[in-house]
C-alpha cells in the first residue's frame, strides 16, 4: 500500500487506471460516517451544486461555484459555453448525451475534466435527467454537478485518457 502512494497503477496497454490523487488528508473519516448515507461525507470528500436547463431556449442556470469552476461569467450560459469547458476528446460525447436526453426523458451521467487558465485541472461528474418532454410543457434538464476536492497536475489524465 506503501508504494501505491508514489505511483499510479498501470495495465498492460499502459493506461492509467487508478491514481493517488492526496495523500496530506486532513480529516480523516469519522468513525461512524462509512457505510450510509452521510451529507457530512459528501462535503468533505466534494462539492455539489444544482443546475437546469431551459431545451426550448437552450439556457443553462449554474450557481456560483459551477460558474466559477467551469470559467463562466454569468449565471445563465449555452450549452455549448459549457461543453467548451471540458477535455476536447469529451465534448462530443457529452453533447451527443444531451441530444439524447432531450429526445426522451431519461437519467445520464458523465464526467471529464475542466482546464482552467493557468490551473490544475479539476474533475467534475454531473449526474441529471430530462422531463417535460411530452409536449404539455416545456421540457427541462435538472441536476448535479460534483466535484471532488482535489485537482490534477495538467499532464496526468485519468482511466483512458492519455
Amino acid at each position: 500500500m506503501q508504494g501505491m502512494r508514489r505511483h499510479a497503477l498501470f495495465s498492460d496497454w499502459g493506461i492509467l487506471l487508478f491514481k493517488i490523487a492526496r495523500t496530506n488528508i486532513t480529516a480523516p473519516f469519522a468513525q461512524d460516517s462509512l457505510g450510509e448515507s452521510n451529507p457530512e461525507l459528501l462535503h468533505q470528500l466534494c462539492i455539489s451544486e444544482g443546475w437546469t436547463a431551459d431545451l426550448e431556449s437552450g439556457i443553462v442556470s449554474l450557481g456560483p461555484h459551477s460558474m466559477a469552476m467551469h470559467g463562466i461569467s454569468q449565471s445563465e450560459c449555452g450549452l455549448l459555453n459549457l461543453l467548451r469547458c471540458y477535455e476536447t476528446h469529451d465534448q462530443l460525447r457529452i453533447l451527443e448525451l444531451f441530444e439524447q436526453a432531450a429526445t426522451n426523458c431519461s437519467a445520464f451521467c458523465y464526467s471529464s475534466t475542466i482546464q482552467p487558465k493557468a490551473a490544475a485541472r479539476q474533475p467534475v461528474f454531473c449526474i441529471g435527467e430530462s422531463a417535460g418532454l411530452d409536449g404539455q410543457q416545456t421540457g427541462r434538464f435538472i441536476g448535479v454537478f460534483l466535484y471532488p476536492r482535489f485537482k490534477l497536475d495538467p499532464h496526468v489524465h485519468l482511466v483512458g485518457h492519455q
